[in-house]
């Protein structure tokens, strides 16, 4: 992974938009993505959601994160210490993204799991999410974005606990929680 970055950094088709840089390098075709979830309340895709709509339907902090990639305070998401069994969906278009059985206390000050819903080993192709490179503050990093509608949801590191070693560092805002059906 440490070489496919600055490999991807230095491609020809670096102007292109970064889900389809990583999708290409995962070596998905833009295709597969599968569609998870259903908003509901909507008539047509989150994707296609102009600024303004999703300014509407956002709170502005959640605005802010998952549209304009930004993140929230550390220690002062609602869902940190929360250790309901349950799931955690995307805040903009309810797609499941992870379980309650996969998250951690990482002393980070965000909410951490060491794997995505549906995830199968190192197999993302069912999960709610998709990774991207990073390089808004002059370093590689890999974003997490909703699959679906392509929230910024928060990054995922390489010193997480074992057997995945991954740490999702998610932002509270971009999540909305569901306990499990008693």
């Amino acid at each position: 992974m440490a070489r496919l970055l600055p490999a991807l950094w230095a491609q020809p088709w670096r102007g292109a938009p970064l889900r389809t840089v990583w999708s290409r390098a995962a070596g998905c075709g833009l295709g597969s993505r599968a569609r998870h979830g259903d908003a509901g309340s909507l008539t047509k895709p989150e994707r296609a959601l102009s600024q303004s709509e999703w300014r509407k339907k956002l709170t502005p902090e959640q605005f802010y994160v998952t549209r304009e990639k930004g993140t929230e305070p550390p220690f002062s998401g609602s869902y940190l210490d929360n250790k309901e069994p349950g799931m955690y969906h995307c805040v903009c278009c309810d797609s499941p993204l992870f379980s309650s059985e996969k998250k951690y206390c990482s002393g980070s000050g965000w909410p951490s799991f060491s794997e995505a819903h549906g995830a199968s080993g190192s197999d993302e192709t069912h999960t709610g999410i998709l990774r991207r490179v990073d390089t808004s503050l002059g370093l590689a990093r890999t974003e997490v974005v909703c699959k679906q509608c392509e929230a910024h949801l928060g990054h995922v590191f390489p010193d997480g606990p074992g057997p995945t070693g991954q740490r999702f560092c998610i932002n509270s805002v971009a999540l909305q929680f569901k306990p499990k059906a008693h």
